[in-house]
């Protein structure tokens, strides 16, 4: 399968420290038992799933980060669906095909460009980064800082992440004659130095995590 990184929402206005314990109570697997002062005030002992929906009613969606126009609200949106629509079916009328698809973000619009790699995954969503691609610069990198890739993050240690891939990304460049590819967001094409290619994803993995941990998202890794 290899590794997809995910983008996690983040935490609303208040809910921030709350937001954190259920990540530390999902991810440890363990939900605590109450206290005998909660069992006073007849609080139940909640299950994974109330835990899970309680997280997800309190997040702000990535999409939104990324300031991704909606379907339904933003005309750029309805225009481009529209494409898809007369390349899908004409019979279907303009109108309908964006009240069926109401709300869908569409991430190819976003303009937050570093939230939405190049190195993608078949069958995920657009921003999610093909975690795996990295695996490819073990040599250059070294074991320890690709293996932190697979770790579960939350926003403060993946934004530290991404600085210490930009830094040594950066070092990498500098020796290699590399510093252009920084600002390039498509992948080299028929380079013959495997060099090239490496420090191209370690810069979008870079990039990707500082904007994301900036911005208050942490990412799941999905292996």
């Amino acid at each position: 399968m290899g590794l997809d990184m995910r983008p996690m929402g983040k935490a609303k206005p208040g809910f921030e420290k709350r937001f954190v314990e259920i990540f530390n109570i999902l991810e440890s697997g363990t939900i605590p038992e109450l206290t005998s002062s909660e069992k006073l005030r007849g609080m139940k002992k909640p299950s994974q799933d109330d835990l899970l929906k309680e997280w997800f009613e309190n997040q702000i969606s990535t999409y939104e980060t990324l300031k991704a126009p909606r379907v339904g609200y933003d005309e750029i949106a309805n225009e481009w669906l529209d494409k898809k629509r007369l390349e899908l079916d004409e019979n279907i009328s303009k109108e309908q095909f964006i009240e069926e698809n109401k709300g869908y973000y569409v991430l190819e619009l976003a303009p937050e460009k570093d939230g939405v790699p190049v190195y993608i995954s078949l069958g995920q969503d657009e921003n999610v980064f093909r975690g795996q691609f990295l695996y490819e610069c073990e040599d250059i990198l070294g074991p320890d800082l690709v293996g932190e890739a697979w770790q579960t993050k939350l926003a403060e240690d993946t934004l530290d992440f991404g600085r210490r891939l930009m830094s040594k990304g950066e070092k990498i460049a500098n020796q290699h004659n590399l510093q252009y590819l920084k600002n390039q967001r498509m992948p080299p094409e028929d380079s013959e130095d495997s060099i090239v290619q490496k420090v191209h994803i370690i810069f979008s993995l870079a990039k990707w995590l500082i904007f994301y941990g900036e911005n208050g998202h942490g990412y799941q890794a999905d292996y």
